[in-house]
Order: C-alpha cells, then sequence, then structure tokens
C-alpha cells in the first residue's frame, strides 16, 4: 500500500464525505491509503479499480459502504417517490433552459398534437417517434421512414423507468439533427412542443440531452471508448507542455470547416486543421487533401481546440470542454441543454461565425497564457458539474415532468403502438426492496 498524494486525495474526499453522509469530517492526507492494481499502469483489466481508506487526524475510519441496497443497471426496481430520488440524486431545484423551453407551453393538447404531428412531420422523411408511458410502462410507434434511432431514446426511457416511477404522458421525439417546430408563439395555431435533441434560435422545440452524450453515459466503460468520464483521464500533456496551436478535425458537415482548412494551410504555425471524411462537398478533397484520423484523447495535445458546427451544434463540445484545453468555439444559432449555463470569455473564447476572427484568438490567447489557461480550466469544471451522469438523468426526469404537468387529457394507448420491453438480465441478481411481497386474500 502506499499513501495517497494530497491532490489526489482532496479530489476524491468530497466524494467519500458524501457518501459517508460526514460532510465535516476532516481527511488527513498522511494517514489515509490507497492501493489496488488499478493504479498500476501495466494491469491491464476490464474495469480499473482500486481501494481508499479515508482516515481522519485521529485514525478514525471515514469509510464505509453504502447504507441500503445496492442496484445493478439492469435490475428494474423503480423508486415510488420521485421526490426522495432527486433528492438523492442532488437534482438542481432549477434548470433554466427547461424552463425557457417550456414557456412556450403553458398547456399541452394530446388531441391537437395527435391530429397535427402525423401530417407536419410524419411523412416519409421524418424521423418522429411517439410514445406513450403508462404505469411506468413505454409504449411507442414509429412515424417516418428514418427513425433508427429510436434505440437511443428507448434505451434511456428504459432505464429511468427502472429507476424511478415516471409520470404517465404522452409525447413525440424528434430523431432527427434539426430542430422541427419554427411557429411562433403569437401564431395561430401556435407551436407544438416537439422533443429533440439540439435546438436552435428560430425554434421552439423542447431540448433534452443528445443521443450521444446520453448513451456515452449509459454505456461508460462498456460499449463506447469515448465518455463524459474517460475524456477527464485522458487530457493529455500538462498545459505547459500542449503544443501552442489550434486544433481540428472531423467531417465536411459544414462549409466553415473547410475554411477552416485553408486557414490551416496558410498559417500552419497557428492551426493544425484537417477534414478526415469528405460527403457534402466531395469535389473539394482534391483541394483540400484528406487528414488521417486521429484519436480524439490526441486531441488534447494541443492547447487551443476549436469548435465548429457540423449540421448543426457539434456533439463533440461537450468532450471539447471536459478536456484541460481552451475551447475557441464558433458562434452558432444551435445549442444543446447545457449551453445557458456557459459564458463566453469565462468558460470559452467566442470566435465569429464565418471564422474571420479566429486567427486573432489565437495569437490572444498564445500572448495571455495564464487568462487562457484559466479561461480553460473554468470551462472544465462547469461542464464537469453539468454533465455528471446524474445530473443528465435529472434533466430526463425534469423534462417528462414538467411535460406531463401541463397535459389537459389523459395519454392513452394509441393505435399502433408497442411495448418497450426492458431488458432481460436474468443472470443478475436483483432483488427489489421496493416490491411489495403479493399476500393471498383470506
Amino acid at each position: 500500500m502506499r499513501r495517497l498524494p494530497l491532490v489526489p486525495l482532496l479530489l476524491l474526499q468530497l466524494a467519500l464525505l458524501v457518501a459517508a453522509e460526514a460532510p465535516e469530517a476532516p481527511v488527513s492526507a498522511p494517514q489515509s491509503l490507497v492501493w489496488g492494481p488499478g493504479l498500476r499502469a501495466g494491469v491491464v483489466l476490464p474495469v480499473r479499480y482500486f481501494y481508499l481508506q479515508a482516515v481522519n487526524s485521529e485514525g478514525q475510519n471515514l469509510t464505509r459502504s453504502p447504507p441500503g441496497p445496492v442496484y445493478h443497471e439492469y435490475c428494474e426496481c423503480p423508486e415510488e417517490d420521485p421526490q426522495a430520488w432527486q433528492k438523492t440524486l442532488s437534482c438542481p431545484a432549477k434548470e433554466p433552459q427547461i424552463a425557457k423551453d417550456f414557456s412556450s407551453f403553458p398547456s399541452i393538447n394530446l388531441q391537437q398534437m395527435l391530429n397535427e404531428v402525423p401530417k407536419r412531420f410524419g411523412d416519409e422523411r421524418g424521423a418522429i417517434v411517439h410514445y406513450t408511458i403508462l404505469s411506468n410502462l413505454i409504449y411507442r410507434r414509429s412515424l417516418g421512414k428514418y427513425t433508427d434511432f429510436k434505440m437511443f431514446s428507448d434505451e434511456i426511457l428504459l432505464s429511468l423507468a427502472r429507476k424511478v416511477l415516471l409520470p404517465d404522458l404522452e409525447f413525440y421525439v424528434n430523431l432527427g439533427d434539426w430542430p422541427l417546430e419554427h411557429r411562433k408563439v403569437n401564431e395561430t395555431p401556435g407551436p407544438l412542443p416537439i422533443i429533440s435533441w439540439c435546438g436552435s434560435l428560430d425554434s421552439r422545440d423542447v431540448i433534452l440531452p443528445t443521443y450521444d452524450i446520453t448513451h456515452s453515459t449509459l454505456e461508460a466503460m462498456r460499449g463506447v471508448t469515448n465518455d463524459l468520464l474517460s475524456i477527464q483521464g485522458n487530457t493529455g500533456p500538462s498545459w505547459i507542455n500542449k503544443t501552442e496551436k489550434a486544433f481540428f478535425r472531423g467531417r465536411d458537415s459544414r462549409e466553415e470547416r473547410l475554411q477552416l482548412v485553408q486557414l490551416s494551410k496558410d498559417n500552419p504555425q497557428l492551426l493544425d486543421a484537417g477534414i478526415t471524411g469528405y460527403f457534402f462537398f466531395q469535389e473539394k478533397e482534391k483541394e483540400l487533401g484528406k487528414a488521417k484520423l486521429i484519436g480524439f484523447f490526441d486531441f488534447f495535445k494541443y492547447k487551443y481546440q476549436v469548435n465548429v458546427d457540423g449540421t448543426v451544434a457539434a456533439y463533440r463540445y461537450p468532450y471539447l470542454m471536459l478536456g484541460d484545453s481552451l475551447v475557441l468555439k464558433q458562434d452558432s444559432p444551435y445549442y444543446e441543454h447545457f449551453y445557458m449555463a456557459l459564458k463566453p470569455w469565462k468558460h470559452y473564447v467566442p470566435i465569429k461565425r464565418n471564422l474571420s476572427d479566429l486567427l486573432e484568438k489565437v495569437e490572444w490567447a498564445k500572448e495571455n497564457d495564464e487568462e487562457a489557461k484559466k479561461i480553460a480550466k473554468e470551462g472544465q469544471l462547469t461542464a464537469r458539474d453539468l454533465l455528471q451522469p446524474h445530473r443528465l438523468y435529472c434533466y430526463y426526469y425534469r423534462v417528462l415532468q414538467k411535460y406531463a404537468e401541463r397535459q389537459t387529457s389523459k395519454p392513452e394507448i394509441r393505435d399502433g403502438m408497442e411495448l418497450v420491453p426492458q431488458p432481460n438480465d436474468s443472470a443478475s441478481i436483483c432483488q427489489c426492496h421496493r416490491k411489495r411481497p403479493l399476500r393471498e386474500e383470506l
């Protein structure tokens, strides 16, 4: 065993003390221990693990096992008291983006939705899934041809239903990239509360965390390499040892990305940008060239990261923010659920939509290294708080709750809907203490 260095201990002690419900207990770094195979670089295991023993200055052990039963991910054991569940997860009291989204919808007319959504958005090219949740069971039907991404909305709804009793509601999820509802509030008829993964300044969709960061949360340490936690452990060299250039790699999904490559060719001392795949502008490949793929963790070898929209908001943005490089973010009409909490010049450096000031901002960052480092760190810490797995669950639940409160009629299982079954994990033990045993009537 070896002593835990002071800095890692301070980073970990908050989690330890919260788990132990002893926020006032002082942890002694010299007395505390950390050990285990997960700390040895040469050990390769499916999941790295190590042990912590937090001790106070008097030698008292502050760590203990979590009180009460512990359930695995596929155990269907929902908390029947949503307020208790939210308290356990330390869900925030307010989510400004949710309040803003629902300000356009003081009430939700389910019959109007049933009549209008299929006609307006459910054509052959549509990507809409119609959901009903009743008695914590999830039903759905597809509207349109391109609904394969329902696997992502299914998995988070099923995961939520295993953890907490969901309200009864009936809603529509847009599986496409672009937000759909562009009616204004003062129009007649008014906008419909379509639920989407991306919003824009000229749309009225209700926004949920993207399928990308949601899936990476659900599959962390299993089916994905880049997730919101692994990024934080792979942020490259320390700030002083990072390459002092702005960096970008990505597809050709927006014209400004092509401009970025040309800027890089003309100013290689400031910018390293390349297109890794051509689809939208195939005629430009010969002129601009095709860059080799590079692992995402290697992005953070560079001190500055350029975030440019793709078809909509770039889904890489949360991952870039969780690294310790400075993010140079393109002005954009598109946004994700957490953008409202991030401020220019505090959490990132803004660049104009046409990229005309990008090189100027890179020069500024080089000349103001300490300020650039401070902004990068502030952005990382804020993103880390906003994008923790429990915060995503809280956000999803709060959207469903606010939607259900506004329904003017009871949701129904409509024609064509099918039950979305919970995954079968019979190999794992799931003894739910919340389920009351059935008693025979005498």
